[in-house]
């Protein structure tokens, strides 16, 4: 069963775009693209701004596990500065019709 996780947030004030889409890319390879169960990822942006990040899981328990991991490992934390965490609105979904 494939999950869907999606993260919808905005940068923190001081954080450019192009500054984020480089810490973007080095989280994911990084981090993401290591851990078990990683199918897929992409980052979109709102015209206001807005991110949302989509990432496919092959179970439940790879996106639980790296979720529960991602905010204390050292890979994230840049990504994680950049980000203003009080905006950030997860989502998990089950893919369904494949």
């Amino acid at each position: 069963m494939t999950i869907v996780e999606t993260i919808r947030f905005k940068l923190r004030a001081e954080v450019g775009d192009a500054d984020f889409q480089d810490r973007n890319r080095t989280m994911e390879k990084e981090y993401l693209r290591e851990r078990p169960g990683f199918l897929a990822r992409s980052t979109a942006r709102s015209a206001e701004g807005e991110y949302l990040v989509t990432v496919h899981w092959a179970t439940p328990e790879d996106a639980e596990a790296t979720i529960g991991a991602f905010f204390g490992a050292p890979e994230t934390q840049s990504f994680l500065a950049a980000v203003d965490l009080e905006t950030v609105q997860p989502g998990r979904y089950e893919l369904i019709g494949t």
